[in-house]
């Protein structure tokens, strides 16, 4: 069978007092945290391997998510090179009392896939399907090498 995998997913969770940092919104530790494992059930439903992260390359932090919102997270596979892939995330909070949504925050995650020794190994290709998707496309890549040019100024691999 060689149907093509999901390179989407949605997962929402209630913001709860344990979450808040001391003003009382959700910390933002707790949302990366969050936002990692997002980017990893995306790009591993996507390619069937098992993931780790290389970077966080943005995270924006438009506005403070309260205790007592709905979170939802909007993933989907931007990119994927050899062995690595661009999961680009979208986070909005909905007021369950008023209905208002808000889009609080946005990232980029890439994942590198690996076997069982810890070795990278490659991922299968990423078809695109319309323009959408091959703008997320060409805007990952120019993001990726970006990365690659700040690294190599660095002196890192």
């Amino acid at each position: 069978m060689n149907k093509e995998r999901s390179r989407t997913v949605v997962m929402s969770e209630i913001m709860v007092p344990q979450m808040a940092n001391f003003l009382g919104n959700v910390h933002g530790g707790w949302l990366l945290g969050f936002l990692d494992r997002v980017a990893y059930v995306c790009g591993a439903r996507y390619c069937g391997l098992n993931l780790v992260t290389l970077s966080v390359d943005q995270v924006f932090f438009k506005e403070p998510i309260y205790v007592g919102e709905l979170l939802t997270c909007y993933a989907s596979v931007n990119y994927v090179g050899k062995t690595s892939m661009e999961i680009g995330i979208r986070v909005t909070t909905e007021n369950l009392k008023t209905g208002e949504i808000r889009h609080t925050n946005t990232c980029y995650i890439t994942m590198v896939a690996i076997d069982e020794h810890q070795k990278p190994i490659p991922i299968p290709a990423l078809t695109l399907h319309d323009d959408d998707e091959k703008r997320r496309f060409n805007e990952a890549l120019t993001r990726r090498q970006m990365r690659l040019a700040l690294y190599k100024d660095k002196g890192s691999a």
